[in-house]
């Protein structure tokens, strides 16, 4: 059975890219915000939720940049569904996973960076936001699916 999941590209007024700060087993990740699709909801639904639970933004979802999958023997049939936001409301701030307590919450960061300084940061994922994802914007094109093997 696939599980999904959605990211999102919130770009700002200035041209900067929205990313939050993770920690995972022991380091930190920059990532765009989202996170899993729930029962009865759609990838754009879930889109909305994701970055208001994370950011505090209200965004309209636009086009879908990338369709990722993953199907591996240890992590099963994955997807994530990555939009780029039409449009967005509020300031951000750093928001929490609800499905985490207080002492467990993997949020750590968030902030809207320039293309030069993403390409800069150390640990970013999936490093495709590094370049392709400014290429895919700046184009107006939807590259084809890209199937991945490893970790989403």
């Amino acid at each position: 059975m696939w599980v999904g999941g959605v990211r999102v590209a919130v770009i700002d007024e200035d041209g900067r890219l929205l990313l939050v700060r993770q920690r995972h087993e022991g380091r930190e990740i920059w990532m765009l915000p989202g996170g899993a699709i729930e029962d009865g909801e759609d990838a754009a639904a879930a889109a909305v939720r994701e970055v208001f639970e994370e950011t505090g933004l209200r965004i309209k979802p636009g086009r879908l940049i990338w369709h990722v999958e993953e199907a591996s023997p240890s992590r099963g049939q994955r997807f994530v569904n990555y939009f780029l936001a039409e449009s967005y409301e509020g300031t951000a701030a750093l928001g929490s996973d609800p499905e985490f307590d207080a002492d467990s919450q993997l949020l750590d960061g968030l902030g809207f960076f320039a293309r030069q300084d993403v390409a800069a940061l150390e640990s970013v994922y999936p490093e495709s936001i590094k370049s392709l994802l400014w290429e895919i914007i700046d184009s107006g094109h939807n590259p084809d699916v890209f199937k991945l093997r490893g970790q989403i």
